[in-house]
């Protein structure tokens, strides 16, 4: 994952919001970070979508966020959904 150089607050707060679900243990708590953190990474791609500065770094790092939050929610999706066979 690359770690961008921009440094606004919108850059840190998805970046924040990102960690957090990473981070987190808990199954109850997980769905609602990675929705919180998909909902801020959807955000700030189209901040940047109008953006005409050149923010390829931390393009490319909201691609690779949205991925592995996706990962990691399909993730706990098959372990909640999993049944063992008899």
């Amino acid at each position: 994952m690359s770690t961008g150089i921009c440094k606004s607050p919108n850059s840190r707060y998805w970046r924040a919001l990102y960690k957090a679900a990473l981070s987190e243990i808990g199954k109850s708590k997980l769905p609602e970070l990675i929705a919180d953190a998909e909902k801020a990474v959807v955000l700030r791609a189209r901040e940047l979508f109008q953006a005409a500065d050149d923010n390829g770094e931390e393009k490319e790092a909201l691609e690779d966020a949205m991925y592995a939050l996706r990962a990691l929610g399909s993730k706990g999706q098959t372990r909640q959904g999993f049944t063992p066979e008899s």
